[in-house]
């Protein structure tokens, strides 16, 4: 479940960005006391994402804004489908309109290829993982999103877990140093990551104690050496090189985790719409 907190302070933020001191349309169009009702539906088959936010938009307009539901976060749902019905002082209702579209048409789209790519692999155990390749300032429903689609997210930030990139391992001079001096550093509650690219790393990491290995855009017989040499260790991401085609072969290597920003970044918006 998102925080209603910090979805209402969101929101307002995003209404304050559209608004500004006016709605210059629909205040000029209307009357205090108009009202007016309608229907949210979808154009295209897909998983419904962001119920609550999408409530929130109103209900920081109006009070009087009602809402019907027919849908939770996580159905499925298919083209020409009513989702909910709304009705209310018709200032609030077209003022909100755009945002609240905005946010569920973005998060429904998330959950729907989060739950496309986890379907792909549902004979292995790898799971479908995100990445922190997300929009600034809107992760928390980035990653609610691919929770609500089957998938599983990874560190929500940079204090989850300690990961230990190309760029660290350079500058700490070995795998092995940077994990020893995380290991002094940090709290006995957090694991450490590495990635790899080549199977010597792999090695270092494993002798060294990483807890997760990241198979860094290694081909799929690279992988499976990869998870040999490893043998229950650690805990095996593959990373790099994910999209539909390549899932099943990646999947099939033995790893833990399939790690991938398309299911965010490289996510379609789903089609909805108030009529």
């Amino acid at each position: 479940m998102l925080n209603k907190f910090y979805i209402i302070e969101h929101v307002k933020n995003a209404l304050k960005e559209d608004i500004s001191f006016e709605d210059i349309t629909t205040d000029n169009l209307t009357n205090e006391d108009d009202k007016l009702s309608c229907i949210l539906n979808t154009r295209e088959d897909g998983v419904f994402c962001g119920r609550d936010v999408f409530k929130t938009v109103f209900e920081l307009l109006s009070p009087d804004v009602n809402i019907e539901f027919f849908v939770n976060d996580g159905d499925f749902i298919k083209k020409g489908d009513k989702l909910a019905e709304i009705s209310g002082p018709a200032r609030a209702v077209l003022t909100g309109e755009r945002t609240a579209l905005n946010y569920i048409q973005r998060m429904s789209g998330i959950a729907t290829e989060s739950r496309k790519y986890q379907e792909i692999i549902k004979d292995y155990k790898a799971r479908i993982v995100d990445t922190r390749k997300n929009t600034p300032n809107f992760r928390i429903f980035e990653k609610y999103a691919v929770k609500v689609g089957c998938g599983y997210v990874h560190r929500y930030n940079l204090s989850d877990c300690a990961m230990i990139k190309d760029n660290h391992i350079k500058f700490a001079g070995s795998i092995t140093n940077a994990v020893n001096k995380l290991r002094e550093k940090i709290s006995h509650a957090h694991k450490i990551e590495v990635e790899c690219d080549t199977l010597s790393q792999v090695e270092e990491a494993v002798n060294c104690g990483a807890d997760i290995i990241m198979l860094d855009n290694m081909a799929p017989d690279m992988m499976r050496e990869a998870v040999k040499i490893i043998g229950g260790k650690a805990i095996v991401e593959a990373s790099g090189r994910v999209n539909t085609d390549s899932l099943p072969e990646i999947a099939s290597t033995g790893v833990d985790i399939i790690s991938t920003s398309a299911i965010v970044a490289k996510a379609p918006t789903l089609d909805l719409g108030l009529d």
